[in-house]
């Protein structure tokens, strides 16, 4: 279907990792639901110089449900003027308290800015997206709408939506798409509660014959053959790329992944609204805590953070400080096996090899004598 030598889906919102992915005959899809339409144009692009017509996909944010769907999404001034005092307060005093410095006057970014995640914020990325060669669209929290099912069979693009629950599967085949992934709980991101060993052959067997991709834990070959026994026709992979040399992840925090076990992580709403498995750091132990406001709801906790996680990012490199303790990102359980630093395209080949090493050994389990 997607014209790759290996089932192997790589999200990332790195463009490097995408191509090299896609180059070492995996599929390279661009997480872009933080891209400005011009970002993404580039990046785009780019992709495509590198991988010379192998193919590729992008992947969007389109949840049916956020702050704002109603009246079809809203503008930075309205997410600014909903963002109540109290969340506002304790944001600031995490900062104060944890000494994290304001960047310079030029760099300010401000309270308001929010996800691409209404039709009028992801519409024009959807437009530069089909602009491209991609192969793939990928939704994520919720069924992609009609139009978009519609607009992309149109242009020969194959549509995959990702899932928590055999209902939101359900949902997802009566709405048309292509591909479906079926997300157990260890995966980082978004993700429900139903884990990936219980998850993929509830999905595999609810939506037949369209085909399943295994999503969560899945950083290994022997983890792909478990998927492939389960009945998913591949893999859809993300926490692995974190730590590759091509990744985009903060030098900090590609570190305290690499030191990572894989205890070391939780479900959190506080940085986009919904729950979310990132690394646990000072800054999901500040949202823990019962004497605190609750998160709000997508996108106004990303509108709300967006300063603070700026702030948090251009001083962590210090050893030490306050913002190294609240540094973190999006990642599944499986960052407990990422304890080394590789390329992108080693990574690929050595899941494949452990992969063929795996079903041979399934294969003298069963086999005779």
């Amino acid at each position: 279907m997607l014209g790759i030598e290996f089932p192997i889906l790589a999200f990332s919102h790195c463009r490097d990792v995408v191509a090299e992915v896609t180059k070492a005959g995996g599929f390279g899809v661009l997480g872009a639901v933080a891209h400005t339409p011009e970002q993404l144009e580039i990046d785009l692009r780019w992709i495509e110089e590198q991988v010379a017509g192998k193919p590729y996909g992008v992947d969007l944010l389109l949840p049916q449900k956020f702050v704002g769907a109603d009246e079809g999404g809203l503008d930075r001034e309205q997410v600014r003027s909903l963002l109540p005092p109290e969340q506002q307060a304790f944001i600031d005093d995490i900062l104060r308290r944890y000494e994290v410095p304001s960047p310079p006057a030029d760099m300010q970014v401000g309270r308001g800015g929010a996800l691409n995640v209404s039709p009028s914020g992801y519409g024009p990325l959807l437009d530069v997206a089909f602009g491209h060669d991609i192969k793939l669209i990928a939704s994520a929290l919720g069924p992609p709408p009609p139009d978009l099912i519609e607009r992309a069979h149109g242009a020969g693009v194959a549509v995959v939506a990702l899932a928590g629950k055999v209902v939101h599967a359900e949902r997802h085949a009566a709405a048309g798409v292509d591909l479906i992934v079926a997300q157990g709980t260890e995966a980082g991101g978004h993700t429900g509660e139903v884990a990936t060993m219980v998850l993929v052959p509830e999905v595999v067997d609810a939506v037949a014959p369209i085909p399943v991709l295994a999503a969560g834990g899945i950083a290994r070959g022997r983890q792909m053959a478990a998927a492939i026994a389960l009945g998913a026709q591949g893999v859809w992979t993300g926490s692995v790329w974190l730590t590759t040399d091509e990744a985009e992840t903060h030098p900090v925090v590609k570190q305290k992944f690499l030191a990572a076990t894989s205890s070391d992580t939780l479900r959190s709403r506080s940085l986009t609204g919904k729950p979310a498995r990132m690394l646990r750091s000072a800054w999901t132990d500040e949202w823990e805590r019962t004497d605190t406001p609750d998160p709000l709801g997508m996108p106004l906790q990303t509108a709300l953070v967006a300063e603070a996680q700026f702030r948090i990012q251009r001083a962590a490199h210090q050893s030490g400080s306050g913002a190294e303790q609240l540094a973190n990102y999006f990642v599944g359980q499986v960052v407990g096996s990422l304890d080394r630093v590789k390329p992108a395209r080693q990574v690929v080949l050595d899941m494949i090899d452990e992969y063929i090493d795996a079903a041979a050994a399934i294969n003298d389990v069963m086999g005779d004598d």
